[in-house]
């Protein structure tokens, strides 16, 4: 394998020629189609991107030109993506699950006249944006299913253009090589959108450099080879999926295989079995969820067994993990134990028997989250960076992991802390910076050239760095405590009966919180109690749920008791949401980070109400549907008091 010591390619086009030449018959990328894997050779993803890329230079497409990508995970867009890199063109991926209008905006700013789509769904939405893109010329698609009667000029299959490349191949014999051979390292790569949680998203320019340096770093630190199994199931567009499963893919050359649909993600990991896995909290959190299903769904003696080897687990199992010397042998031996009754099947049930490395990055980890998946024997490491960092700036190391910190910085990193508590950065895989925006690329940085993160936090006595919050996020209550919103949040999401959760406090004398019941999971258990419903809102709002939710939080206010710094910071008095917080609604970002101000403004009355210690507040709220209609929902919403324990609630230095 090559290593940073060895003379690596540059560029991905050189990769994926590099790839053809020293593993073409290796699997290179695998995608289940009714039901069967299909299998593409390194050799099959050379040839087929030389002809993409001729074709995109039949359509016009030059160097620096942007061509957007939309889709799931899917081939033919990530052989889209190699053939607009080998001509010098650069891809903006985009959400799929993206509305039009909010397409609208990015295919403006960075002027895309050709698009590469998956479906008919993608199309149509294209074809919308497109009166407004004047620029726009051309819209590949891949599925061709539902569009037989569509007569756009624009409108071009995939197969065509597979065809007018070989055409343009064979009057121009060399120009693939040749634009392959123009490419420098610091060319722009990729761009990615951020989510515009404060303002308009912004593109950032990533060059090839930047993301291999990063890729080759990880497979220096974590030992990758061409033989890892990676899942592609995340959105494209999100730079950590990206990175993975195509800058780590094209670096490496290891397998990368593509679900059939987000709905056979849980039955596509267990045919593959990952060796090398990510996953953002939420879908961790998703994980966990279905297994307590599962369990409390379970016969009395099968929930007890699995309760008392859990907490063995969580007692001895991290140790053991991290090969700890001091367990003890009687340990070891009642752990081996639970290994064959109930840790090996749940991993087996959660599709990580053959995991070797799993990430999870995005946002931050409840800490009782993290420590569970690594009780159970899997490898779970929390990493630290952003779309302008290519992802990689810290990543904890074997035998070093903790929950409260996300590793040491990553080789070639620098980390200091300002006064103020912000993690400022420098490090080989920077941006290039914000695309046709060189105030916001000049603002994201210190007068002596640090990237300022926008993250608050410190390097522990290790070395490794602690993440508080946001840094605009963390604040303190009105008696000078600690107010870490996102920390209270992710204790608050461990319990299965809770997805999301929002809390509030800074300024304020207490602390309280808005939370989104998960309607699976508390669904299962009124079903199993005979408690009738009509919908999340009827659920929601019954006095039963609402005890249960109690509970939670009550358990969220004992563990935050004994915590010096935390103990004032107690949740006081919460409501449930009649609706699920939403990225069509503008509540969450497209990678489902709760958009803090936004949600506090949009239902300011209820945190009004909350804090004026009310004991119900009428609420109309308007919503988006999934075909672009526009509703509105009601509720009068119960505020409900919840316990605050005596704790050690002296300052902490």
């Amino acid at each position: 394998m090559p290593t940073q010591a060895t003379a690596a390619p540059g560029t991905f086009p050189a990769w994926v020629l590099h790839h053809a030449k020293v593993r073409g018959a290796r699997p290179a990328m695998r995608e289940k189609d009714l039901g069967i894997w299909q299998t593409m050779t390194w050799a099959d993803v050379a040839s087929q991107v030389r002809a993409l890329a001729n074709g995109l230079a039949a359509l016009g497409v030059r160097p620096g030109e942007h061509v957007a990508i939309v889709g799931e995970n899917r081939p033919r867009l990530y052989l889209s993506m190699m053939a607009a890199q080998a001509i010098g063109a650069i891809p903006v991926p985009l959400y799929q699950d993206a509305v039009a209008q909010e397409m609208l905006y990015v295919l403006q700013d960075a002027e895309v006249r050709v698009a590469i789509v998956e479906d008919q769904e993608q199309v149509d939405k294209m074809l919308e944006a497109a009166d407004s893109c004047p620029d726009m010329a051309f819209v590949v698609y891949d599925d061709p299913r539902g569009l037989r009667n569509y007569q756009e000029d624009k409108l071009l299959a995939f197969e065509c253009l597979m065809e007018m490349g070989r055409d343009y191949a064979a009057a121009h014999p060399s120009f693939v090589d040749e634009a392959i051979a123009a490419i420098k390292p610091d060319d722009a790569a990729a761009m990615f959108y951020t989510s515009g949680t404060t303002g308009k998203p912004k593109g950032v320019m990533l060059s090839h450099h930047a993301l291999i340096d990063r890729a080759l770093a990880i497979q220096e630190l974590e030992n990758l080879t061409d033989r890892e199994d990676v899942l592609a199931y995340l959105p494209p567009a999100w730079i950590g999926q990206n990175m993975f499963s195509y800058t780590q893919f094209l670096v490496t050359g290891f397998t990368v295989n593509h679900p059939e649909s987000p709905e056979t993600v849980s039955i596509d990991m267990h045919d593959i079995g990952p060796t090398y896995y990510f996953a953002p909290p939420r879908v961790l959190e998703g994980l966990l969820t279905h297994v307590m299903i599962r369990m409390e769904d379970a016969s009395a003696v099968k929930r007890k067994l699995f309760h008392a080897f859990m907490k063995l687990a969580r007692r001895v199992g991290v140790r053991i993990l991290d090969k700890d010397p001091t367990v003890n042998a009687w340990d070891r031996c009642k752990y081996a134990l639970g290994n064959f009754m109930v840790y090996g099947p749940l991993r087996n049930a959660l599709g990580m028997s053959r995991v070797r490395i799993a990430y999870t990055a995005g946002e931050a980890i409840g800490p009782d989250l993290f420590v569970f998946y690594r009780s159970i024997g899997i490898n779970l490491k929390q990493l630290y960076g952003s779309t302008e960092t290519s992802v990689f700036v810290c990543v904890q190391s074997d035998g070093q992991v903790r929950s409260d910190t996300v590793g040491p910085p990553v080789k070639g990193v620098d980390i200091r802390v300002s006064e103020n508590g912000e993690i400022q950065v420098k490090s080989p895989g920077m941006f290039k910076g914000y695309y046709r925006n060189p105030e916001a690329t000049a603002e994201s940085y210190t007068p002596d050239g640090w990237y300022r993160t926008g993250d608050a936090g410190y390097l522990d006595t290790d070395g490794q760095l602690k993440i508080i919050d946001r840094a605009k996020d963390v604040g303190k209550l009105a008696d000078g405590s600690l107010f870490a919103p996102k920390y209270i949040e992710n204790k608050l999401k461990f319990f299965q009966h809770i997805k999301e959760a929002v809390a509030f406090g800074a300024n304020m004398s207490q602390v309280c919180a808005f939370i989104n019941i998960d309607l699976e999971a508390v669904g299962n258990w009124a079903e199993r109690r005979g408690l009738p419903y009509a919908g999340y809102t009827d659920l929601a709002s019954k006095p039963e749920v609402y005890e249960l939710i109690r509970d939670c939080v009550n358990q969220v206010n004992a563990d935050l008791a004994s915590d010096p710094k935390l103990a004032g910071s107690q949740v006081s008095r919460f409501l449930i949401l009649h609706k699920e917080l939403d990225p069509d609604d503008d509540e969450l970002t497209r990678t489902r980070k709760v958009r803090r101000a936004f949600i506090a403004q949009k239902y300011g009355v209820l945190v009004d109400a909350l804090f004026q210690g009310k004991g119900n507040q009428f609420i109309e709220t308007e919503v988006k549907f999934e075909d672009g209609r526009s509703g509105r929902i009601s509720a009068d919403l119960k505020i409900l008091a919840a316990t605050v324990y005596p704790g050690n609630t002296k300052k902490a230095a």
